[in-house]
């Protein structure tokens, strides 16, 4: 049963509430005011809550703020009634993360379609929230366990090859056999390690206390770290002709290691899908509004507008046609962290022709 509670000081309107929800089959927690009732919200967690402005004890702001800062609570659908209708109080309410409005005295039907409402929207958000996470499951079920199988196969193949074969192998033949023992296993580590930073950002997005204590990480000198990762994944495909670097540089805030990742992820993406001879363009500004944009442009098949609309973990886009390593999981981490750290990843793309990843962060500039 749907549970919404209301917080009113005003024992008749309290008890009228009450009354009209109980009617309409919803099951009805009450408080006399802010204090009890930020305590009932987190103890029983209410599908959504009804509350005043001007109560003793707490007022509604009070209420809704204490909510914010509990993960448990911050995303109740929060519903203030108020005899203040200034303009001023609305936008302050809602910036806090108020839902909605109803100007007292209201009417039944004002009551019972704004719960209608915010229920349907909260119902909506949650059924979204579910098919990313039944999207996610398919494809870690398609791609995790093959991903995983191919190194520790060819780990275990030139292992046993080795046990059963030494007494006949020159020193040559097992150092090479070593050799593809240690490239399959730093095949391996980086899934795993991927796969964990990727459990982690997922977490960490969810847990706005967490989110915000790593937004006050900064990196100084962006560019430098810019240069040294694109440098690095030229050298590591080979074509360090193809790498052009155009960069102004900023403090950030984001921290080494993530933005280390970021840029990894999309720079390596832009070599692996051109072909050597095309450029690979990695540029950096501080725009007018002063968000720092890193912008890494590759030239090679690209991705239509629905493969990046449905970019996410877990996905490689023509698989079957296009034989390709990795678990699927580069662009949904730098995604992740771009937004974890106030920030945005946008790609465009025009598949065979060009395909540009634009980072947005934040600088430390005042």
């Amino acid at each position: 049963m749907t549970q919404i509670l209301v917080i009113e000081d005003e024992e008749p309107i309290r008890e009228n509430l009450r009354e009209l929800l109980e009617a309409e089959g919803y099951e009805v927690l009450t408080a006399a005011d802010g204090r009890v009732g930020a305590e009932l919200a987190q103890q029983h967690l209410p599908d959504l809550i009804l509350s005043d402005i001007l109560m003793p004890e707490m007022d509604g702001y009070d209420v809704l703020t204490t909510l914010q800062q509990n993960r448990h609570t911050a995303n109740i659908p929060f519903i203030f009634l108020t005899a203040r209708t200034d303009r001023e109080n609305m936008r302050a309410g809602m910036t806090l993360g108020a839902d909605d409005y109803l100007t007292k005295p209201f009417t039944r039907e004002d009551v019972l379609q704004a719960i209608r409402t915010r229920l349907a929207k909260r119902s909506a958000l949650q059924a979204e929230q579910e098919a990313k996470i039944d999207d996610l499951r398919r494809h870690m079920a398609t791609m995790l366990p093959h991903e995983l199988r191919t190194p520790l196969t060819g780990i275990m193949g030139y292992a046993t090859f080795l046990r059963e074969n030494y007494e006949f192998l020159q020193p040559e033949q097992i150092r090479e056999v070593a050799g593809n023992i240690q490239n399959y296993s730093q095949r391996l580590q980086q899934l795993v390690q991927r796969f964990l930073l990727y459990a982690e950002l997922e977490l960490q997005a969810r847990d706005d206390l967490g989110a915000e204590a790593w937004r006050n990480e900064s990196l100084e000198n962006a560019a430098d770290l810019i240069a040294h990762v694109a440098q690095a994944e030229a050298q590591k495909a080979k074509r360090e002709t193809d790498l052009r670097l155009d960069l102004e540089t900023a403090d950030i805030r984001i921290s080494e290691p993530h933005f280390y990742v970021l840029l990894e992820e999309l720079i390596e993406n832009a070599f692996k899908f051109s072909e050597p001879g095309q450029p690979v363009h990695v540029c950096s500004r501080v725009e007018e509004n002063g968000a720092f944009v890193i912008a890494i442009t590759g030239h090679g098949r690209g991705m239509t507008p629905e493969q990046v609309a449905a970019i996410g973990a877990y996905r490689q886009f023509d698989r079957d046609k296009y034989e390709q390593q990795g678990q699927g999981l580069g662009l949904a981490i730098a995604m992740r962290i771009a937004e974890i750290y106030g920030g945005s990843l946008v790609i465009k793309s025009e598949p065979n022709k060009e395909t540009v990843a634009r980072v947005t962060l934040l600088t430390t500039a005042p």
